[in-house]
């Protein structure tokens, strides 16, 4: 038999269609308006909007071209750290991809602490729940950790299903409460020349406004590790029948999708949540403490629509904040065992799925002993491994 000229071996049609893949995506990406809203009104107050529209302005125009690239560079899930280790000499790699590990643990395990933090705030600030478990957010976000750590003991699967499921309704609700808000905006024209002259009185000059606005962004820039576990969930996405998997065009393109898809919805989420909650929440309500402290969307979903609807909405934030924390799980389950063993930095048992689980379960229960399970608290930890990630994404030349 005479030689044959190799081939590109055929990728698998597999995966799922891009959307769906998206969904596992947004169970972290989506779930951060549970508090995005609140911690913007703190970080900027009257200028949260403003603030806001910066953070989409970077999204847009900032994360999304350099993912999109990332997707072409990475169809396998490798995602940026990947690259920068491909493109610096050995030891500069292993090096700077130390220190993006940690920024990514950090990421990740700050995640998990944060959502169910912010879990455990709608859960005391329902009006059904019993009084007893009011100031007990400590030990309900620890709960909540607990049983996230049981189920990866047990064995977890990448439920794209129940993904689509949690974010199908809460976005479907998030719709329906800013609706009613920003009707509940027109219905009162006062509102919105109110809060021009009170941000006029605080900032100024458009100029200042501007200039505070992106002195607060990275307090405000939580959503945007989405871009990350985004590309890393590539090889869930449905290709063509014609993809090899050397270049899974059609992977490639589906994930370009996703990335683009899930931008644009967050950016209108973003925006019009903002504005809703600054006009129409009392500043005082943002504090510590206060009923819309981690969960300004819950405060308006109760306030113009009633306990019964808000607490509908109550139960399917906790259901995305707490599956959100299953996927950043998740994503250190498959990022640390990829690195740490094989540059010697860790023993044998960190490929281990179970004493990694344990590992990574311990280290989120003492993050949230330490900010008292603060979702506010958090915030800048979560931010600060997020735009470091953001900006070390470089696309290969």
């Amino acid at each position: 038999m005479g030689h044959s000229t190799p081939r590109q071996h055929p990728a698998p049609h597999v995966g799922k269609p891009w959307w769906q893949v998206m969904c596992l995506t947004g169970v972290d990406y989506f779930s951060t308006l549970g508090y995005q809203p609140g911690i913007a009104a703190l970080a900027a107050g009257v200028l949260s909007p403003i603030a806001t529209l910066v953070l989409v302005a970077v999204t847009l125009l900032g994360a999304l071209p350099v993912y999109r690239r990332v997707a072409d560079e990475s169809p396998h899930g490798q995602g940026s750290i990947a690259m920068l280790e491909r493109l610096l000499p050995f030891w500069k790699g292993k090096l700077f991809v130390l220190v993006l590990l940690g920024f990514a643990a950090t990421d990740f395990v700050i995640t998990m602490t944060l959502s169910a933090a912010d879990a455990a705030a709608h859960v005391t600030e329902n009006p059904y729940v019993p009084s007893f478990l009011h100031g007990q957010e400590l030990w309900i976000t620890l709960g909540m950790l607990a049983l996230l750590g049981a189920v990866f003991l047990r064995g977890f699967t990448e439920a794209i299903g129940l993904a689509v499921v949690l974010v199908g309704v809460y976005l479907l609700l998030n719709t329906v409460v800013l609706a009613v808000a920003l009707w509940e905006v027109l219905a009162h024209p006062g509102l919105v020349p109110d809060w021009g002259a009170a941000l006029t009185q605080a900032h100024g000059s458009p100029v200042m406004m501007v200039a505070v606005a992106l002195m607060v962004f990275p307090q405000l820039a939580l959503g945007l590790s989405g871009f990350e576990t985004g590309v890393a969930v590539m090889p869930h996405v449905r290709g063509d029948e014609g993809d090899v998997e050397a270049q899974p065009r059609g992977r490639i393109r589906g994930t370009k999708r996703l990335l683009t898809t899930a931008a644009v919805m967050m950016s209108v989420f973003l925006v019009a949540s903002s504005f809703a909650t600054t006009l129409l929440i009392p500043a005082a309500a943002f504090e510590s403490g206060g009923p819309a402290n981690g969960r300004a969307l819950a405060y308006l979903a109760h306030e113009y629509l009633g306990n019964g609807f808000g607490t509908v909405y109550d139960v399917s934030t906790i259901a995305i904040l707490w599956f959100a924390g299953a996927s950043a799980m998740a994503g250190m389950l498959n990022l640390i065992p990829r690195y740490l063993p094989r540059y010697g930095m860790a023993p044998e048992w960190a490929g281990a799925i179970r004493p990694l689980v344990l590992v990574l379960t311990a280290s989120a229960f003492l993050i949230t002993w330490i900010f008292d399970a603060d979702v506010d608290a958090q915030g800048g930890a979560y931010a600060t491994g997020v735009l470091v990630l953001i900006t070390s994404a470089p696309p290969s030349p």
